[in-house]
């Protein structure tokens, strides 16, 4: 067994405890504390499978943004009334979900074993067609691509969460601010870090935009990244969120879908057909389009974690 090997089975074995630790935590909080460090696990194992794509999704909005929401949710429910403890089931409920659970990792383990050798892919046929799409990248060119219509609704998915957010609104704080009021006078670690980290995370952001076209990386990866650094600025409480009526704020939002529409829409005059590229210059019209979601996205997953607006701003009736 070699080192690398031994680091995988160690690594696998520490992602299972960290799971079922999570599960079985009772504290609302230390739960959210092993998803978080389940995400983080998670992305360790994409990258020693050269997915790293992959890895810096999950790193992202895996433990990232949702673990940052999460420990929200947990923190607004300290302050909760206890609810009436559930009746806990009894050892014959409990003996059937464990047969539940074995059977169902058993079908899952069998579909996977009995899979045909090698498995039907159709990388050979991505991988033969990448270069007319001018992108080193396979990852981006499928997403930008072959699956472009899928990728497109995803981003209209983030809107629509965003939107459904909102409608929690009171009615008198409509058009108003979410989350946690700036402080005039800040310090301490939080607001240290939250004025060290922001113009690193930019840079490297922008980096992982722009080489994602041939290297791992892209719109979401670095969209994502860039709403963090955002993130840990509201919750240091240097600097608070916009108002929700703000022009500019709902523009953002939905700038990537939109322009991703409007080239889609395009490509039935100078293509083949809805969401098809020119010969020649795909790779500036996808860098034009991500150039755009990074914006929508940056902006879409702060919303979504600081929750609906629960005040008007400052000076406001």
């Amino acid at each position: 067994m070699t080192v690398l090997e031994a680091l995988d089975i160690g690594l696998a074995a520490l992602v299972l405890a960290v799971a079922i630790w999570t599960i079985a935590a009772r504290e609302l909080f230390a739960a959210v504390v092993g998803y978080v460090a389940y995400g983080l696990l998670l992305s360790l194992v994409w990258v020693r499978l050269f997915a790293v794509d992959v890895a810096l999704t999950e790193a992202a909005i895996g433990s990232g943004v949702t673990g940052v929401l999460l420990i929200t949710a947990a923190m607004r429910l300290r302050h909760t009334d206890p609810q009436p403890v559930a009746e806990q089931p009894g050892p014959v409920m409990r003996f059937a979900a464990a047969v539940l659970c074995i059977v169902i990792a058993a079908a899952l383990a069998a579909g996977v074993l009995t899979m045909a050798d090698p498995g039907p892919t159709l990388a050979p046929d991505a991988a033969r067609h990448l270069a007319e799409t001018g992108l080193g990248n396979p990852v981006t060119a499928v997403l930008m691509t072959w699956r472009a219509f899928d990728t497109m609704l995803e981003k209209v998915v983030l809107i629509l969460a965003v939107i459904g957010v909102w409608s929690l609104a009171d009615d008198r704080a409509w058009g108003g601010v979410a989350g946690p009021r700036p402080l005039p006078h800040q310090q301490g670690p939080l607001a240290f870090f939250a004025q060290l980290l922001p113009p690193v995370g930019i840079v490297v952001a922008i980096h992982i935009v722009w080489v994602g076209a041939n290297e791992p990386g892209g719109a979401f990866q670095g969209g994502a990244l860039l709403a963090a650094m955002a993130m840990i600025v509201m919750m240091s409480r240097l600097a608070g969120a916009p108002p929700v009526d703000r022009r500019w704020l709902r523009i953002a939002l939905v700038a990537g879908p939109a322009m991703f529409l409007v080239i889609g829409v395009m490509g039935f005059f100078v293509a083949a057909g809805f969401l098809a590229y020119p010969d020649g210059i795909a790779k500036p019209l996808i860098l034009f389009i991500e150039a755009f979601m990074v914006l929508s996205i940056a902006v879409t997953l702060p919303l979504l974690v600081i929750g609906p607006p629960d005040r008007l701003p400052s000076g406001k009736p």
